[in-house]
Parts: C-alpha cells; structure tokens; sequence
C-alpha cells in the first residue's frame, strides 16, 4: 500500500499496469476466473463455508481472479443471493487472506449507489489489496432494487451513465467541481486514491447503453457465454468499436461460464443454465476455441456442479489451468510500478 501523502494525489501509472488488471489480461491469452460464492448449492442461499480457504487454493492453483456479485436484497424470483455479504467489505476480508489474486466484481449495481460512496469504496480495496481490484459495474435488473434504494428504473441507463463520470473523474483528479443529477462536489476531494490512475472499469452486458459508449468509456467488456459462431461475432463487434472510440488499444473481452465438471473426462458437453456439464478435455477443448475467437476472460461459477469442489479445483489445478494461467511473467518493475 502507497503512503497516506501519495493515497491523496492520482497516480500516473496507467490502469494497464495495475497488479489485478495485468494477472487477469492480455491481449491473444484466456485465463480463469472464479466466482464467490465457492462452492455448490440449491435454492438461493449458500453454505458460505470454508470461502477464505478455497479462495487461497484458487489462487495457488493459478486462478487469476475471483469475482463476486453485488445482491443487496433477497429476492425469491431470482433465486440466488450471490456471495451474501456486502461485496465490499468482502473483498476486503478476501483481500486479507489472499495475496496476488485479481478481486473483481460482476457487478455492482452503479445506479443505486451514491457515486462517490462506491469510488471511495472501490479505491479503498484497491489500495488496501495493493492495486487487484477490478471494478465490474452494471445497471441492474432486478426489479425490487430500485424503489428500495429510490432510483427511477426508467431512468437507470443515464444515472449509470452519471455515475460512472463521477467515479471516473473523482478518481483521477483532485479538488475537482462535480455535478450530476442527484448531487454536486465542490471545494472537497474524495480519497484515497487508486493505486493506478483509475480503477480498472469493466462494463457488464449493455447496461443500456450503447456499443460505443462501453467502448469509449470501460477498460473492459464483461458479457455472457454464447455458442461460439454467435460470440465470435459479438467479439468481433467489440473489436471494432474499441478501434473506432479509441484506435488500436487492447480491451479485453471477458464471459461467464456455469461449470459442471464431469468425473469422466472425456464425457461429451451437456448444456445446463448458462453454461456446460462436461468433461475436463471437451472443458479444454471449448476453452481453446474461445481463445482463439478472442476471448480474455473465462469467469467459473461452480453453483450447479455435483461434484465436491476442492475436488474439482484440484482437477482444474493439474489439468486445466497449466493450459491458461494467470499472467505472471511480468514483475512490477517491468510494469513500471514503484
């Protein structure tokens, strides 16, 4: 963790070369990701045991991130309650039982957060974690979140817009003017500070906006897993609206992916919600092609799988995971971090 002087003043080191952001992307590589909660469940609510532990065996294991979702209500028509706690004060504890493993959101739910409450919480893990945590944002679909937290669900699309202004300028400046439509910052600074010039940003599915503006504005595009013919156009689509807001430089392009790992390897793919029940050489097999479609980012959600997870995760350690590691090879001095 930078000094309190410097936690008070933006860093000149550009997002790329932030710790989280360089383990978790680079462009030509997949790697893997892990979501909270870690393990296996019916109904809505996890057993939320032994998360601390698996989350260092994921990380020894070569995972290059984890990823939790931002549920603050229970909702029964959506039938899943996420990780449970405050993702926030989540990561921070993960952030203190873990080391080098990215910390990510998928994702927070922008438009019913003040703007300068979540840049500062956001800020705070990712200098409490020195420099892993990468800022999955969204804006929202579940119905009930809204008139709980008085956000017009009409108007979502262009609070999310706002709010992310803020959080981007509030980070990256100090002592600033802010306006937007349900405040204003004027003669005062939010701190600390990122540990990189900004929080890495990664914009989840279209969050009613347009391609454009996900491409001018995010680091990232976080989106959901397709046949392959289908997302190599939505990639290809990404692509083309990187180069067009922002000329030849590397975004990547992450999804997710519910996992069922079959005992047998080589048993052929069953389609479950969002994803696949298979073997570990049709799971690398599918892998292999999305990272030759252009895909960065694999995210894992173990929720569906009927097999014990720390014997899945040692399967994926010795198998899967040689195959896509995280990216490593780069020390902080070569990434010009001080």
């Amino acid at each position: 963790m930078r000094d309190s002087l410097s936690m008070l003043s933006p860093s000149t080191t550009p997002y790329s070369a932030q710790p989280g952001f360089a383990r978790t992307f680079e462009a030509g590589r997949l790697t893997l990701g892990l979501f909270f909660p870690i393990e296996s469940f019916a109904g809505d609510a996890p057993l939320m045991e032994r998360q601390a532990e698996l989350a260092r065996t994921a990380e020894a294991a070569g995972f290059a991130a984890l990823w939790l979702r931002d549920v603050p209500l229970r909702d029964p028509g959506f039938g899943d309650l996420g990780q449970i706690f405050d993702p926030f004060v989540y990561l921070g504890y993960i952030a203190g039982q873990t080391s080098a493993i990215a910390l990510a959101t998928g994702s927070i739910v922008v438009p019913i957060r003040n703007p300068l409450h979540l840049a500062k919480a956001a800020t705070s893990v990712d200098q409490l974690s020195q420099g892993r945590l990468l800022l999955g944002v969204a804006s929202g679909d579940r119905p009930v979140e809204f008139p709980a937290f008085g956000v017009d669900a009409e108007r979502r699309g262009e609070i999310f817009r706002e709010h992310i202004d803020v959080l981007r300028q509030s980070q990256r400046t100090r002592f600033t003017a802010l306006h937007w439509s349900g405040g204003s910052l004027a003669g005062a600074d939010m701190i600390p500070k990122p540990f990189t010039e900004e929080v890495p940003l990664l914009v989840t599915g279209r969050s009613r906006q347009s391609m454009d503006w996900i491409a001018r504005h995010a680091h990232g595009w976080i989106t959901y897993p397709r046949p392959p013919r289908l997302q190599k156009m939505v990639i290809q689509e990404w692509r083309a609206a990187v180069v067009a807001q922002c000329g030849e430089i590397f975004k990547p392009f992450s999804q997710s992916l519910y996992l069922d790992l079959a005992e047998a390897p080589g048993e052929p793919p069953q389609p479950i919600h969002l994803g696949y029940r298979l073997g570990r050489s049709h799971l690398i097999a599918l892998l292999e092609v999305l990272q030759d479609l252009g895909v960065n980012h694999v995210m894992l959600n173990l929720r569906f799988g009927q097999r014990p997870v720390p014997t899945v995760l040692e399967e994926l350690h010795r198998h899967v995971l040689p195959r896509f590691p995280a990216i490593t090879h780069n020390s902080q001095a070569e990434r010009g971090l001080k």
